[in-house]
């Protein structure tokens, strides 16, 4: 028989890392992978590809636009499509084998093949091979994740109509790109592919770009993208999306009267993901999920069943790798004993798009809905040293602190490594930082960084330096 302490399905960020730290903590542990390669989307149809692509594709468009004035010139750029992406693969292999070798290192019991419950303490495992294996556990934790949403008039067909999957995964770089869904994957991969030389239009069905961004950073990421050649169509509803031969077609209306029609070589539905329970036979053992399929959890990311967790997307609420990450230790502590938890408010959302975005605590928004009075301070990127030598000076950071305590509330970013400067805002908030404690640290010069100082002068009503 195989027994385990704690059995976790699915092997993504918040399954692997879960993983290890139940083994960390002395628990005989095994994960399953319904797939052929460890790391779940994050690693193998996600993150890790879309940022490997996007970093290949500033590349090329920076010696494309920018390096000649850099005195860096080139006879004859080239793009060897190929190669950007056979370089995907190898870097999707070889964190692969790391995540393989991190799970020797453990001790854990990996098992590739379709998890599904019998019981509440024993789940059947469908290999490759059409092989069941009991496995009879203490503990489970559910990390299986999401998968993208369709539209019920367009299935996604994997040639003309792709998810953010296969999309990953093209052999060629569309003419014209149409994506449906300005979220973050919308816009990443618009981005991505924009830089490559794609025609791309966004359709979105709200006003602006992902509603839940300080509108300051929205507004600011639209005109940027707009720049770069990005189309935008708003308050836009796609009504029906057809393959006529080699293009497609899609009907949308604008503003609910105004129609407009778009011929494109592929879209791209991005208009949100869905939970993963497929095959799992929750109703086996009575899990209760909500109307929408996310699976119920207590404040301990508990299921009605009392010996079964559960985490990741697959959950609901911030779909980001990291908040799977933090979730996955918090419940191997929680079974270990440990009173740990989690301050979703402190959560940072990062978009890697060119500039890069990125945001922890509060927007205005939030806070007038709050009725909490607070300050602002917001700096340009452009005013740095190290922004007019580096020639990359879009952007700003803005800091919102309380009114009366000066504590801050929240930090909105966009511009060059604020996927790196945003921990600073984070650290500063779990320790609840004033603006003022910010505006008095020592910074490097010349960096980045010295923008969070500036800004934190203007929050607390002091002048800035450099502006």
């Amino acid at each position: 028989m195989n027994f385990y302490d704690v059995v976790i399905i699915g092997s993504g960020p918040g399954g692997y890392i879960s993983a290890i730290r139940c083994s960390q903590l002395g628990f005989k542990t095994a994960i399953i992978e319904k797939y052929n390669q460890f790391g779940g989307t994050c690693l193998n149809v996600g993150c890790i590809p879309s940022k490997t692509l996007l970093y290949s594709a500033e590349f090329y468009h920076k010696a494309k636009n920018m390096f000649f004035k850099h005195g860096i010139t080139f006879e004859n750029l080239l793009l060897d499509f190929n190669q950007l992406m056979n370089r995907k693969k190898n870097i999707i292999n070889n964190i692969c084998k790391g995540i393989k070798y991190l799970f020797f290192k453990n001790k854990i019991t990996p098992y590739l093949g379709t998890a599904s419950f019998k019981d509440k303490n024993t789940l059947l495992v469908l290999n490759n091979e059409s092989k069941i294996e009991k496995i009879n556990f203490t503990y489970a934790i559910i990390a299986t994740g999401s998968k993208p949403m369709e539209l019920p008039f367009a299935k996604i067909d994997g040639k003309k109509i792709l998810s953010s999957t296969e999309i990953l995964s093209l052999n060629y770089i569309p003419k014209k790109l149409a994506i449906i869904g300005g979220g973050v994957i919308g816009i990443e991969l618009g981005s991505l592919y924009n830089k490559l030389g794609s025609d791309v239009t966004i359709i979105e069905y709200e006003k602006t770009l992902i509603k839940k961004l300080d509108f300051s950073l929205s507004k600011e990421l639209k005109n940027l993208l707009k720049k770069d050649g990005i189309k935008f169509y708003f308050s836009t509803k796609v009504e029906n999306i057809e393959i006529i031969k080699s293009n497609v077609k899609i009907y949308a209306k604008k503003n609910k009267n105004e129609k407009i029609n778009l011929i494109c070589d592929c879209c791209l539905l991005s208009i949100g993901r869905i939970p993963y329970t497929k095959n799992l036979e929750l109703e086996n053992i009575g899990i209760k999920k909500n109307n929408k399929g996310f699976i119920l959890v207590n404040k301990n990311l508990q299921t009605n069943i009392e010996n079964i967790y559960a985490i990741g997307d697959v959950i609901g609420g911030l779909m980001l790798a990291h908040k799977a990450e933090k979730e996955g230790i918090l419940v191997s502590e929680k079974i270990y004993g440990l009173k740990k938890k989690i301050n979703y408010n402190l959560i940072p959302s990062v978009i890697y798009t060119n500039p890069e975005v990125a945001s922890v605590g509060k927007s205005e928004k939030e806070l007038k809905n709050m009725n909490i009075n607070y300050k602002i301070g917001k700096f340009p990127i452009k005013a740095l040293g190290r922004a007019i030598s580096s020639g990359e000076i879009n952007g700003f950071i803005k800091i919102l602190s309380n009114e009366l305590t000066d504590e801050i509330l929240g930090i909105h970013m966009i511009g060059p490594r604020v996927s790196d400067l945003i921990i600073e805002a984070v650290l500063a908030m779990e320790l609840k930082a004033s603006s003022d404690d910010l505006s008095l640290i020592t910074y490097a010069h010349p960096t980045f960084s010295e923008a969070v100082k500036e800004a934190a002068l203007m929050a607390k009503g002091k002048k800035p330096i450099h502006l």
